[in-house]
């Protein structure tokens, strides 16, 4: 192992214990240039075989592979475990992903658009700008910072963006969707407890039965949304827009900063 590499892993163990903002001054040090973080071990073809081969068995295993940039686009990729592989500018357009492992993954930019990732999971990932118009995550666990990602029209029906308690040494993990773009996103139901939201744009998404408790919401917009029986007790909401909200939100009263939101 060159020195590159000893510094590249050091750093991914030095993430997994740090905060939000540690992390972010932390990749800017990554050389996300690096073969690592831009080339793939296999290729499409490559893939195929290995789907063809596991037909009626176990799902394939890419695990700690390098498959950045590849176009994987409307594939049977079902149940596959991707835990910490490199998927950075990889093609999942119309990829079947349902129940599919992307834990400690790195998916900067990629593309769900269109993907089938119910009851995907997505634990201490790295999305950060990646892609995931209108794609299916209803039920998907959802632990990962998704910093600027999109998820225009995305169904996110049962997600589960709460703090994760599986490892507590680490911390509580949150699903982190700073700035992120879910207008008209479906959020009927889904856990948002503790996630990092401030500037995150949910103009006309769905909350309706959504827990948001002590969700940090600070500057985003809900204006449009349907907030009928979400809960919203010790959500920050300092300068958020709540504007023509729809239905009757429950504990609204109990947000933290909402005499400083914005309500016309």
């Amino acid at each position: 192992m060159n020195r590159r590499q000893t510094l590249f892993l050091g750093a991914l163990a030095l993430l997994a214990f740090a905060s939000r903002s540690q992390a972010q001054d932390m990749l800017k040090y990554l050389d996300l240039g690096s073969s690592d973080m831009t080339q793939s071990d296999l290729t499409r073809a490559d893939v195929e075989a290995m789907l063809k081969k596991a037909k009626g068995g176990s799902p394939p295993s890419f695990r700690g592979m390098k498959l950045n940039g590849l176009d994987l686009s409307g594939l049977d990729l079902s149940g596959a475990d991707f835990t910490a592989a490199k998927l950075n500018g990889t093609q999942f357009a119309e990829a079947n992903l349902r129940g599919a492992k992307f834990d400690q993954a790195w998916l900067l930019k990629a593309d769900f658009s269109q993907a089938d990732l119910r009851e995907a999971e997505f634990f201490q990932a790295q999305m950060q700008e990646a892609k995931l118009d209108d794609a299916n995550l209803a039920g998907a666990r959802v632990a990962s910072d998704l910093t600027r990602a999109r998820l225009i029209r995305a169904d996110l029906s049962h997600v589960d963006f709460s703090a994760d308690m599986r490892n507590q040494s680490m911390g509580l993990m949150r699903g982190v969707l700073s700035g992120a773009d879910l207008t008209d996103a479906k959020l009927v139901g889904a856990n948002m407890d503790r996630a990092q939201a401030e500037f995150t744009n949910f103009t006309g998404a769905d909350f309706s039965g959504a827990s948001l408790v002590r969700m940090e919401a600070s500057g985003a917009d809900f204006s449009g949304a349907n907030v009928d029986g979400a809960d919203f007790t010790g959500t920050e909401l300092q300068s958020a827009k709540l504007v023509d909200l729809k239905g009757q939100p429950m504990h609204l009263d109990k947000a933290v900063g909402l005499d400083a939101a914005i309500r016309k």
